[in-house]
């Protein structure tokens, strides 16, 4: 019997679904844990995987097209069945019906859910670039402007093609990853590097631009944070650090480990966050209405920087496991990360984050707490600076922290003393085995 395929929740905080690309066409059968399209959730994009044996009858919602929660995005059943029904149904007002959706508890058995993670190229709505008109072939809309999905369209700018020069084989003519992809392969339509910039005689009237729809992750970051900074009575706290303990300790370890082994200063500053949070359980706190919450292990988000915005992976309990466990498990979640692998418990429940933008030659920097967290510190890198130690001018390894803080939960009083505690274990690193 055909039925609506709805878009499922393939996360704890996803309200809506772009679909990245459909891997299978109208018509075409499929087996029950086959994987009909890839979807771009708000952390990572995920497959959507076939429940039953079918035929793919009707793609309601195409490539670059966004879903609500419950929309039906596409019909299934058996091959010749009469769906003229359900499609009106759907195309009533306008729109696909919105239907109540259960959330995805387990995306990873396809036998249960509808979606499983996966690590596939994101591709989102189609892109119109304004370009002047060109001999060359080109795909464009009726208003002279070329379509070209986001993920074609950094290809093409990586790579210095002219995509004036692209004929799209995507629908309407839309140039897609493929057709970047047989530019390249075949050597032609790239530009030299002189010709990727603009010069003044090439230059007429306002700049060429191009719109690209945000990701549902960079949407949801917007979200998220606008949420943040205006209801969260926030209040920052900077401390100096003396990382020269730090920096020998972790010479020591990584002397004794192989080069895939080696841990690195976040690691450390991971640990002794989580050590710290034990002894101040006000800082390890939520704001929940009219309770506040105590976690009673210190779950870290770890910021990890990714081509379409910023996510934080969770290393759980990091106050009981060691620095090599740490730095073992960041590097794991972080290359999940990149990959858009992550899985939802991965990336929510943080008690606390860390942003850390050191290796990037940032001294100091505030960050904006990631709610319900009640903290967050930006790490700012460890400088060569004079300092004056028992009277005397010595050099130092100076790092600076800033606290944001939640004041609904932590008070001045409460965030200076864990930054106390926090400072004291990088400068004394023993202190973490206390």
């Amino acid at each position: 019997m055909a039925e609506k395929f709805l878009m499922p929740k393939l996360s704890p905080t996803m309200e809506e679904g772009q679909i990245s690309r459909w891997l299978k066409n109208e018509g075409d059968s499929f087996e029950a844990g086959e994987t009909l399209a890839e979807v771009d959730t708000d952390k990572a994009t995920m497959e959507m995987t076939a429940l039953s044996d079918g035929t793919l009858l009707k793609i309601i919602k195409a490539g670059g097209d966004t879903a609500a929660l419950g929309e039906a995005i596409a019909i299934t059943g058996k091959k010749g069945e009469d769906i003229s029904a359900l499609l009106e149904e759907v195309s009533a007002n306008g729109s696909a019906k919105k239907e109540e959706v259960k959330e995805v508890q387990e995306p990873k058995a396809a036998a249960e859910t509808p979606a499983k993670a996966s690590a596939s190229s994101p591709a989102s709505a189609p892109v119109p670039v304004s370009a002047q008109p060109s001999a060359a072939p080109t795909s464009a809309s009726g208003n002279g402007r070329l379509i070209v999905s986001p993920i074609a369209a950094r290809m093409a700018a990586d790579n210095g093609i002219d995509l004036r020069s692209i004929a799209g084989s995507g629908p309407n003519g839309r140039i897609i990853k493929r057709d970047i992809e047989e530019a390249l392969a075949g050597g032609q339509n790239t530009l030299s590097e002189g010709q990727r910039t603009f010069t003044a005689s090439t230059v007429v009237g306002a700049s060429p631009f191009r719109d690209e729809t945000a990701s549902r992750m960079r949407q949801v970051i917007a979200s998220r944070l606008a949420e943040s900074i205006g209801p969260i009575p926030t209040f920052y706290l900077t401390v100096e650090i003396e990382m020269d303990g730090v920096l020998a300790v972790r010479k020591q370890i990584n002397d004794n480990l192989g080069d895939d082994a080696k841990i690195s200063v976040n690691d450390i500053i991971v640990k002794a966050a989580a050590m710290s949070l034990i002894k101040h359980p006000w800082v390890n706190a939520s704001y929940q209405d009219k309770n506040v919450r105590f976690y009673e292990q210190a779950d870290i988000g770890v910021a990890v920087a990714i081509d379409e915005g910023l996510i934080t992976p969770v290393v759980r309990g990091a106050n009981l496991k060691g620095i090599a466990e740490i730095s073992a498990e960041v590097k794991d979640l972080a290359a999940k990360a990149k990959a858009k692998k992550l899985q939802p418990e991965e990336y929510t429940g943080a008690t606390f984050s860390i942003s850390n933008l050191g290796m990037m030659g940032i001294k100091e920097f505030t960050a904006i707490i990631n709610p319900p967290e009640a903290a967050i510190i930006a790490v700012g890198g460890a400088t060569q600076t004079p300092v004056v130690r028992n009277g005397e001018i010595v050099v130092r390894s100076i790092m600076h922290v800033t606290m944001s803080c939640d004041h609904r939960i932590v008070d001045g009083a409460t965030g200076a003393k864990f930054l106390q505690t926090f400072k004291q274990m990088l400068e004394t690193p023993a202190m973490m085995l206390v």
